[in-house]
């Protein structure tokens, strides 16, 4: 692999994602005021929390039954409800890149479409069911900070705990475990005082792609795009890069 470290290429798609996670929040924010519909009002009325300021009342509870039917409803309880499901897509980046797509909506047909155009915008394009799939294997990755940390000793708690595996990248020490193994592992090296970034279900690839600068700028902005779809939730690839190449991404 050129000498390439997979935490180096996590560590980039991570904080491009981490940077751009605090104007999407920004960005609901305001588009929620904007859609926000005008308060329709009899004339000469003012609105529930003027008129009782004016009258020196306070404003009025919510009834305990519109709290309930509110949960209700989040709940899917009732009608009206939004009715999320998960969907995946798999597709294809530019230079044959495979990527999983996992998406969370309430409206299938919208998920589908933009999924679809954000693809094909990036010169990509939507696969077949399986067609990318098949390279990939859910696993339990939990990411422990190097600094400080016996190797040896880390490696022996978490095989001994059921991991399939720990790799030192650098600043950090990887463990894997399969998908049912990831929660006991996880408490084993916090039991044993091991401190750890993260520990999550991902979607492995069996097979990597090594890219060129150019391709990875390519891929890498696409990937962007479809995580600034509301409905997507993770996306997983194939693709990495040498430590040169992954440098000078970190620039850009």
């Amino acid at each position: 692999m050129s000498g390439h470290s997979k935490w180096a290429t996590t560590k980039h798609k991570k904080a491009a994602i981490d940077a751009k996670r605090g104007k999407l929040f920004a960005k609901a924010h305001q588009e929620h005021r904007n859609r926000r519909p005008p308060r329709r009002r009899r004339p000469g009325r003012q609105p529930v929390p003027v008129r009782c300021h004016l009258q020196g009342q306070e404003r009025p509870p919510c009834r305990p039954t519109n709290i309930a039917r509110a949960v209700k409803r989040g709940a899917g309880a009732e009608d009206g409800a939004a009715n999320y499901e998960d969907i995946v897509y798999e597709g294809y980046a530019p230079a044959g890149v495979g990527l999983i797509i996992e998406c969370l909506t309430d409206n299938r047909n919208r998920a589908a479409a933009e999924v679809r155009s954000t693809l094909t915008k990036g010169n990509g394009s939507l696969a077949t069911s399986g067609s990318v799939s098949f390279n990939f294997e859910r696993k339990g990755q939990i990411v422990v900070p190097s600094e400080g940390v016996d190797f040896d000793k880390l490696f022996e708690t978490a095989a001994e705990a059921g991991a399939e595996d720990v790799t030192d990248d650098g600043e950090v020490f990887t463990v894997v475990t399969g998908p049912s193994d990831l929660f006991t592992v996880r408490k084993a090296l916090q039991e044993a005082g091991f401190d750890y970034d993260s520990a999550d279900q991902v979607m492995q690839p069996k097979n990597e792609v090594e890219l060129s600068l150019d391709d990875a700028r390519k891929v890498s902005k696409l990937i962007d795009n479809l995580d600034d779809l509301d409905d997507v939730q993770n996306i997983y690839s194939n693709w990495t890069a040498s430590d040169e190449v992954m440098a000078q991404l970190d620039e850009e």
